[in-house]
């Protein structure tokens, strides 16, 4: 069955700018496609200078992340059936970050985030290939390797969504859950995770709404299973008094 979809895309007044306006055109929509099918359509038949980005149309790249309706999502995993044949579908860039062109933003702060996260510590004396751990250990951190860093999350979380000024200060769901795998991997020797996702990325500035989590393309429950544990192990360690006690005994013998 084919119809004729009305579509309002994000355009740019001009190259490498954030200026730009909503542009509406009508575009046939053929059965089972999804909305990056039809931005291809556009780019094919009306706005061959449309920009957009894609890569395996499979949901496993993250790179075609956008937001259809106002809501953030993988356009080649956002099927058109979804949708009345009379629906008027808006198509925008993420709203976290810059706009470099149309529908391509500038998701560089995740990269510089990434890199500000203390990398995996082995035990002393354990060499790879020599590590060693039951499956039970890891089953709970193996949820957050699905992440496929869309960054649907990073730009649905109203800290960083709403207020540029948080970004220095904030890394962000996406990471949260990274330093949460690596504080359950049961051979990261180092001590400081619970601390660094305090102190250096600003987990407190969290109030978990669960956004991040209702936008997840692989259904990871970052906030129950990773940012919620790690707010209770800070919690412990910097104002349980037995906690506390039990450092400073420790810390005499």
């Amino acid at each position: 069955m084919t119809y004729k979809a009305e579509f309002r895309v994000w355009r740019s007044a001009g190259a490498n700018t954030s200026d730009g306006a909503l542009v509406d055109y009508t575009v046939e929509v053929n059965e089972g496609e999804v909305v990056l099918d039809i931005i291809h359509r556009l780019q094919a038949t009306q706005a061959g200078d449309l920009a957009v980005r894609w890569n395996c149309k499979a949901g496993k790249c993250g790179s075609c992340s956008a937001e259809v309706n106002g809501k953030p999502r993988l356009l080649c995993m956002t099927r058109m059936s979804t949708f009345g044949e009379d629906e008027v579908i808006t198509v925008t860039p993420l709203r976290a970050f810059p706009v470099i062109r149309d529908l391509v933003t500038d998701v560089s702060y995740n990269y510089t985030k990434a890199r500000q996260i203390p990398a995996f510590t082995p035990p002393a004396g354990v060499a790879p290939g020599e590590y060693r751990m039951q499956q039970i250990d890891v089953e709970r951190s193996q949820e957050f390797r699905k992440c496929i860093e869309c960054f649907l999350c990073q730009n649905t979380c109203h800290v960083v969504r709403d207020h540029e000024e948080n970004k220095p200060a904030f890394a962000g769901p996406r990471f949260f859950i990274r330093a949460a795998e690596l504080d359950m991997h049961p051979l990261d020797a180092r001590e400081d995770r619970k601390d660094f996702a305090q102190r250096e990325q600003g987990m407190g500035m969290c109030n978990i709404t669960k956004c991040c989590t209702e936008v997840c393309p692989e259904h990871i429950k970052i906030t129950d299973n990773a940012i919620i544990p790690m707010k209770e192990r800070v919690v412990d360690t910097k104002y349980d008094p037995l906690v506390w006690l039990g450092s400073k005994i420790f810390r005499r013998s």
